[in-house]
């Protein structure tokens, strides 16, 4: 989960894209990755690393087109690879989408999804979301309503963007507990995770609750309810400039992160505890679990509050699998010739 950007228009989607992208790079991220709508088909770049990379990938590729949807990704399901990089796609390179946020019945989704022939190719939740709408295009009369029908399966959270070559002049929008804006511009539309992405175009958005949808074209757009009500919202202007808008209407970034920390901490176990089996599942562990159970010794390494945090875990590792750690400040430790044996 991290940032998303989307744009319908006359203009080239490309650059809008990036632009909006390194506007979100102060979240942080891990991967970045574009989709873009050309000729009815969908082309997908994704790369690990700062957008920059991203950047240098596509250089002389053909990133042309006035519809798509971008995204920086920092890793909750799957580890920080190429391959689990969003955009992601289902099974017939027709569905292409963007995601924020964690689906908590993901593992019952891909184990129902497998047993009717789907193979997925990454760890991620967000390809089940794919597939999922992909298996509900099979039995339902437009795009749409197999959007919304797989929207109502899906437990957990979700903020997501997508493009199709099923209808391929449109974005379709999405939010459960994921924030979510459509901007409105002259002639053209877009759409972010926040406002910050897209207030050098446009200064009048709207902004998307839970349980609602918009279907943008090149001429309009469409909000919803997933149970298909039709809403009819209120654009509103916003009068921040964008340092206002980063810290969320607060007097400072400190104060801002202070009154986060209760939404951060369930959004960091959504998804990962397991209340039905009592465990926890740690997608971004379970790849490299091996050499974990067979470690001897761990080395934490962190800065500011994340260094806190570690002497926590400290303490837990140390009383829980009586397992010696020793928690360092990152930006000391990248100097040091510490002692590191291969276990």
């Amino acid at each position: 989960m991290c940032g998303i950007v989307g744009y319908i228009g006359p203009r080239e989607a490309y650059p809008i894209l990036i632009n909006g992208l390194k506007r979100l790079e102060y979240r942080g991220y891990d991967s970045s990755g574009v989709a873009l709508v050309r000729n009815g088909s969908i082309a997908v770049e994704k790369q690990v690393g700062k957008i920059a990379a991203l950047e240098e990938l596509v250089r002389d590729r053909n990133v042309t087109g006035n519809v798509g949807i971008a995204h920086t990704r920092w890793a909750t399901h799957g580890e920080p690879n190429q391959t689990n990089a969003h955009p992601h796609i289902d099974g017939e390179g027709k569905i292409v989408l963007v995601h924020n946020g964690i689906v908590e019945n993901y593992d019952t989704l891909r184990k129902m999804l497998g047993a009717k022939g789907h193979t997925f190719i990454t760890d991620t939740d967000t390809e089940t979301i794919a597939h999922l709408i992909e298996e509900f295009v099979k039995t339902s009369d437009s795009f749409e309503e197999a959007f919304r029908s797989a929207l109502q399966e899906i437990e957990g959270t979700y903020g997501l963007a997508l493009i199709t070559s099923h209808d391929p002049g449109k974005v379709y929008a999405a939010r459960k507990g994921s924030p979510l804006v459509l901007g409105v511009g002259d002639g053209e539309f877009f759409v972010a995770s926040d406002a910050s992405a897209i207030i050098s175009h446009t200064r009048d958005v709207i902004y998307l609750e839970d349980g609602e949808i918009a279907i943008i074209g090149e001429k309009g757009y469409v909000t919803k309810t997933i149970e298909n009500e039709q809403i009819d919202k209120q654009v509103e202007r916003v009068t921040f400039d964008l340092e206002q808008i980063e810290k969320a209407g607060y007097d400072h970034f400190m104060i801002k992160e202070i009154h986060e920390q209760p939404k951060t901490v369930a959004d960091c176990m959504r998804g990962r505890l397991v209340e039905e089996e009592g465990v926890t599942k740690l997608g971004g562990l379970s790849e490299i679990l091996h050499n974990v159970m067979r470690a001897r010794k761990s080395f934490i390494t962190a800065c500011g509050t994340s260094y806190y945090a570690g002497l926590i875990g400290e303490y837990m590792l140390e009383e829980y699998c009586r397992l010696p750690v020793e928690v360092e400040y990152a930006s000391e430790f990248r100097y040091r010739d510490p002692i590191i044996n291969d276990d």
